[in-house]
């Protein structure tokens, strides 16, 4: 368990027998079988819209360092059926989160022009049907998170919450622009046992799949990239959506 041969594996091979998969960009439209070239002509356009994330407003320990907006949504099994919920907030017990656990917090929802693209309704509608060949469930009920963390402030946290799991079934990392940073090393680690690996997601369309229940994950700290002193000030940030799926509804007080 717990090496880069991960990558190497089917993703839902993997994902049974390690709790998680790590899929290059060359190898993410073939497993989760996305029409090429024009899934990806699709989705390049929705990925202006991290530039448009408005302030997290929860962040608990005094940061600005984190953009984001929220949506959530129902997978019907096996038509696939993706239907997009009304607003609601992102709750998630203290168990799980001990910094922002155990209150509801409100974010902006996911632009219309982005969550009626049909490359984003392929890409979570792929991502069901794989981990239902892990999990056989009627229906999957997902969040999906857009985040931009920055290093404006000189260091940003895309985990502040520290190493941890989200009470969910699995969990999705993709990584959609890297500039301007150095650090972020991804971390996942056994729940019940000593093993771990660690990588740096650099390259667009990289994705970390998790089983929840098997692994605890976490991301370090990114600051500024060393820059010539000649050279002009470029804005350092990551941008990730993460998705979680759960077969037992949204968690919820």
């Amino acid at each position: 368990m717990f090496n880069i041969a991960s990558a190497q594996k089917p993703a839902a091979q993997a994902l049974r027998q390690d709790g998680l998969s790590l899929l290059l960009p060359a190898d993410l439209t073939t497993e989760l079988q996305l029409p090429m070239p024009q899934w990806l002509q699709g989705w390049q356009p929705l990925t202006d819209s991290w530039n448009r994330l408005p302030p997290d407003a929860h962040l608990r320990d005094g940061g600005h360092y984190r953009r984001r907006r929220h949506g959530c949504f129902v997978q019907e099994l096996p038509s696939g059926t993706l239907t997009q919920t009304p607003h609601r907030a992102h709750w998630q017990p203290t168990d799980y989160n001990a910094l922002h656990g155990g209150f509801e917090r409100w974010f902006d929802p996911i632009e219309p022009g982005v969550v009626e693209a049909p490359a984003w309704t392929d890409l979570l509608v792929s991502l069901g049907q794989l981990f239902t060949q892990v999990k056989a469930v009627p229906r999957w009920f997902i969040e999906a998170h857009q985040f931009r963390i920055d290093t404006t402030g000189g260091v940003g946290r895309p985990t502040p919450e520290g190493a941890h799991r989200d009470g969910v079934d699995f969990v999705v990392v993709l990584l959609v622009a890297r500039q301007g940073v150095k650090g972020g090393e991804t971390r996942v680690f056994d729940a019940h046992g000593p093993h771990g690996m660690r990588f740096l997601m650099e390259q667009p369309l990289t994705a970390l799949l998790m089983d929840d229940e098997r692994v605890i994950h976490e991301t370090t700290p990114i600051l500024p990239a060393d820059v010539p002193a000649a050279s002009a000030p470029v804005q350092g940030f990551r941008d990730t959506l993460v998705l979680t799926y759960r077969a037992a509804g949204f968690q919820a007080p």
